[in-house]
């Protein structure tokens, strides 16, 4: 039997080869690169790819193993980041025109924690515009393909990260959770992505979209791998007063607890009218699994999980209409050459810079927080938050995780729910109470559509801060039904 390919390895395999010293950060760097070169023209994962610093970064941590001085896991493990984090000296975009050719002049601070565990940055990840959308269809640039079916949607907004991750282009990639963008695209991809608890990770450095939402995760090939990123980038910092002083727990030491005793609680609302019948089978045979494995299901209620999405789509596009506003072409990024006055430029540098998606986005949460609308949109939509989180406290009065799924559908195709913005919103209702109620979720794969063979993905939603029991739980039902393979058709070339 051949060996298998480097690529193919996890994360924590390639640590544990890389401090055995049976292999090179140096030769897994290029290889990996020579395998985006020849993959990445068909699927679109990456706005930039940083080579040189990459097999850079590789010979230095190289050099630290010789030395017996690596510095963790993520130690000469090549990674790659959606383009939404700043990065000192190459280019930043997240995903708009508005900010082509803008070179930060400092790191986020899960960068400088990637770059301080000796982690070798591979580039840039497409995405969504300023993250938002569920398909990575408004990236500025070109759209990401699920390297399951190119034909399909990677899932949005950090659709990159996922196709990346999937199609073995790198070991772990670093994306966004707004109202979802970490989890769906995870389970249309087949891989592991973990939306923490707000707070568990610093926003520093990272360009916003909705403030009170947003949260940084990791998405990666299993579990265990996911554990090992969050361990790094997750803790306090002072430059994000957000950011939570709890300490960060040794998350891949607890992750072999198995299943008995876990109390999962199932969302009955989620698995009603609205979920696509193979979804919600391979999501119902995910649940038995945890009942032989000696978990207990506990039926719960999330009564104003029907009134997310309204919530959602009013708060995180008033919050998106005060963070969008700095960008006039004055400072950074893009600036029209408008001669009419420092207010046309202001606006053909907006018309130009923006997509549809921001655009409409910026009207709608402008709207939503205009005099005499504040009151009947905006403050009502924060009550129903409020309601949402209550609702989560008491099923968590009887449960440890609420489990359900990811997404009603699979992936989707390109095209098909791009004209019809409703119907591409409905695309994140299992994902968005979760960000609302400031919760971690997790999202793992629980097999293939019985009849597309795309893959589904499991939601587990846990207690503030007790990503620790998620990861738990995740793992088990992960031994129990296995890893998804690589997908096909790009698993096929040894480097």
């Amino acid at each position: 039997m051949s060996p298998r390919p480097s690529f193919e390895l996890s994360l924590i395999e390639l640590s544990r080869r890389l401090e055995a010293r049976d292999i090179s950060s140096r030769e897994v760097t290029g290889a990996l690169l020579d395998r985006i070169e020849r993959w990445d023209k068909k699927l679109g994962a990456f706005l930039l790819v940083t080579g040189e610093r990459a097999l850079k970064d590789a010979e230095a941590a190289d050099a630290r193993a010789r030395r017996g001085e690596r510095r963790g896991p993520l130690d000469g493990v090549p990674i790659a980041l959606k383009d939404i984090f700043l990065t000192r000296g190459i280019p930043t975009t997240a995903g708009s025109r508005i900010l082509q050719g803008f070179i930060p002049p400092y790191d986020a601070a899960v960068v400088e924690r990637l770059a301080s565990a000796g982690a070798v940055l591979l580039g840039k990840l497409n995405m969504d515009e300023f993250a938002m959308g569920s398909s990575n269809e408004n990236s500025a640039y070109f759209p990401c393909r699920n390297p399951w079916d190119l034909s399909r949607t990677p899932g949005g907004s950090s659709g990159g990260s996922a196709a990346a991750v999937a199609a073995r282009l790198a070991f772990g990639a670093l994306g966004t959770d707004t109202g979802g963008s970490v989890r769906e695209p995870a389970a249309f991809c087949g891989v592991v992505g973990l939306k923490p608890t707000y707070g568990r990770v610093s926003r520093y450095g990272v360009i916003a979209f909705a403030s009170s939402l947003d949260q940084v995760g990791p998405l990666a090939r299993n579990v265990e791998d996911a554990a090992a990123i969050l361990e790094v980038v997750a803790g306090r910092d002072e430059r994000d007063m957000t950011s939570s002083t709890r300490a960060v727990e040794p998350y891949r030491t607890q992750l072999e607890g198995g299943a008995r005793g876990l109390r999962i609680g199932v969302a009955r609302e989620w698995l009603e009218a609205g979920v696509e019948p193979g979804v919600q089978r391979r999501v119902r045979e995910a649940l038995s699994t945890y009942e032989k494995m000696g978990a207990a299901l506990v039926d719960v209620s999330l009564p104003h999980t029907k009134y997310g999405i309204a919530a959602y789509y009013l708060i995180a596009p008033a919050e998106a209409s005060s963070n969008l506003a700095r960008y006039d072409g004055v400072r950074y990024g893009l600036r029209s050459k408008g001669d009419q006055g420092l207010r046309d430029m202001y606006g053909e540098t907006r018309r130009q810079g923006f997509g549809p998606e921001p655009k409409r986005r910026i009207m709608l949460g402008t709207y939503a927080l205009s005099a005499g609308y504040y009151d009947a949109y905006y403050l009502r939509a924060q009550k129903v938050r409020t309601l949402l989180r209550r609702d989560f406290d008491r099923a968590f009065e009887r449960c440890d995780v609420v489990a359900g799924p990811v997404a009603p559908t699979v992936a989707f195709r390109l095209g098909e729910k791009v004209n019809d913005p409703l119907t591409m919103y409905l695309a994140d209702v299992f994902t968005v109470t979760c960000n609302l109620a400031a919760l971690p979720g997790l999202s793992l794969p629980c097999g293939l559509h019985p009849s597309e063979r795309l893959p589904v993905g499991l939601q587990l939603i846990g207690r503030p801060f007790d990503e620790a029991t998620l990861f738990r739980a995740g793992r088990a039902l992960e031994r129990e039904l296995g890893e998804l393979p690589a997908p096909p058709g790009l698993s096929d070339e040894v480097p």
